[in-house]
């Protein structure tokens, strides 16, 4: 596959992640939406839907990688890292682009909620991070990323390593293309099981990002937007889901390497 289908089918897949994925986040946050307080089940199934989605989207263009950790785990098993920084652009424009449209398509609940002053004085509201750990954490960042619950960087890290472990090690023991550079569609439904199996059960401590893209685009875009009464977008914290699961990314393709290769 050209690097232009690289770039372009990782930009797409993870745009449509982002936008379902941080979509539900919003659903399910935001006054004035129909979800709100859906609660903790329909956020799992809604990422592993935004998964299955945006794998069987771009599959055949680029693999869909559609997460960092995935292509460092790729690349560690086959040694071959020559299209990483193109994976890597991809995903992040298009986390950043799926973030945007988020924001646009709840711009009026975004506007109900931080305008609502039962919000903008509160310093703690269920489903979001926890301000008193957390004061550099703005009431609606929880759309856009990840927090955690129990402040501890290295707890928080090992959280984030664990989780991403067993995704990474899923995608490579099945659904790999025939030749060998990403997820099939194949192995799309049995992905999307594995990440809300992951977020059912590995999700409570951080949010469970398991994607460094995933993360760290939708940040940058609630620092950019003009949000009112946004409040910080917890920078002293966004190294973790960064950090986090591309360690987990290399240490799956490591545990692969030894006990599949």
């Amino acid at each position: 596959m050209s690097s232009s289908d690289i770039f372009i089918g990782e930009v797409i897949g993870t745009a449509v992640l982002i936008l379902l994925g941080g979509g539900v986040c919003a659903a399910v946050t935001l006054k004035r939406s129909k979800a709100q307080n859906a609660g903790w089940l329909a956020i799992t199934f809604g990422w592993g839907f935004a998964v299955l989605t945006a794998v069987y989207m771009t599959g055949s263009l680029s693999g869909a990688h559609l997460n960092p950790a995935v292509t460092v785990g790729i690349a560690v098993k086959d040694g071959d890292w020559g299209d990483v920084p193109v994976y890597f652009a991809g995903q992040l424009l298009g986390a950043m682009i799926g973030a945007v449209l988020v924001w646009i398509a709840y711009y009026g609940q975004f506007q109900a909620h931080l305008t609502d002053p039962e919000i903008t004085s509160t310093p703690h509201e269920e489903g979001m991070v926890d301000q008193k750990s957390a004061p550099g954490a703005g009431p609606v960042l929880g759309v856009f990323s990840t927090g955690p619950e129990v402040r501890n960087p290295l707890m928080n890290l090992a959280t984030e390593i664990i989780g991403t472990v067993v995704l990474v090690l899923a995608v490579l023991t099945q659904g790999l293309n025939a030749d060998g550079k990403g997820l099939g569609t194949l192995g799309a439904l049995i992905t999307a099981l594995v990440v809300v199996s992951i977020g059912l059960s590995l999700g409570g401590p951080t949010g469970y990002a398991i994607n460094p893209a995933r993360d760290l685009g939708p940040r940058i875009v609630h620092a950019l937007l003009p949000l009112p009464n946004k409040g910080g977008s917890d920078w002293g914290y966004a190294w973790i889901p960064v950090a986090g699961p591309l360690i987990g990314g290399a240490l799956a393709a490591g545990i692969y390497n030894l006990a599949f290769a």
